[in-house]
């Protein structure tokens, strides 16, 4: 079978089963954090410093296909900034919601736990499942850009590697992180904020193509043969 009909049959496979069997824990984890329930780690500005500056170092790339525009970039950036600082540092929306609502609330229960960097961290089914989310879309990153530096010296467009299979793996891969973070924090500022992202960077690839099909009209065969992103 062909590489590009597995990978969509087995992500298509994966988010179905997921659905089916642990929509009751995502449900639990929506409404526990819409409701201010959530039991949250505030305070930690290590934390937040840390993963602010890995998050925002995926926006740094070794070479792309075309000029940054670093408004583009800037948007994602602010996301994660405002994520991170809810999450770990100040979680002024759960704050806020919990003023206003006194019904009593059912929470996913936690999974797992651990430690990292004297914070005690807790997992449940739907954090383990936007964590995947959130490694598949830094893996694809990472790869892209890998695949993009070993053929930077050479004067042809990236048609190789993983571009074999996605137009747009990077993207793709900051759409999945993005999407990742709305499940596992799913309050106020990524519920609005996730699906506006979501939507710039396809808006990005369609800017990005018509650009390039001005450039090079033989990349109008390319799209025909690889999807825009799986």
């Amino acid at each position: 079978m062909n590489p590009k009909y597995l990978i969509r049959f087995f992500a298509a496979a994966f988010v179905i089963l997921s659905i089916a069997f642990f929509h009751r824990e995502f449900v639990e984890q929506f409404q526990c954090y819409l409701t201010g329930k959530a039991s949250v780690i505030s305070g930690e500005w290590h934390i937040v410093a840390l993963n602010i500056t890995l998050f925002v170092l995926l926006l740094l790339p070794l070479s792309f296909r075309r000029k940054a525009r670093w408004g583009e970039y800037g948007m994602v950036a602010g996301f994660f900034v405002s994520l991170f600082i809810e999450m770990y540092g100040f979680p002024l929306t759960i704050y806020f919601v919990s003023k206003y609502t006194s019904e009593a609330v059912k929470c996913a229960e936690m999974v797992f736990g651990f430690e990292w960097l004297g914070v005690s961290f807790g997992m449940e089914i739907a954090m383990i499942y936007a964590s995947i989310f959130i490694a598949v879309g830094t893996l694809l990153i990472m790869v892209g850009w890998f695949t993009l530096y070993r053929n930077s010296k050479k004067d042809t467009f990236v048609l190789s590697g993983i571009y074999k299979y996605s137009r747009h793996p990077q993207y793709l891969g900051f759409i999945l992180i993005v999407f990742g973070w709305m499940l596992d924090w799913p309050t106020i500022i990524t519920l609005v904020f996730a699906p506006v992202l979501i939507y710039k960077y396809i808006t990005v690839c369609w800017t990005e193509e018509k650009e390039i099909l001005k450039e090079y009209p033989g990349y109008q065969t390319y799209i025909d043969a690889v999807p825009m992103f799986i």
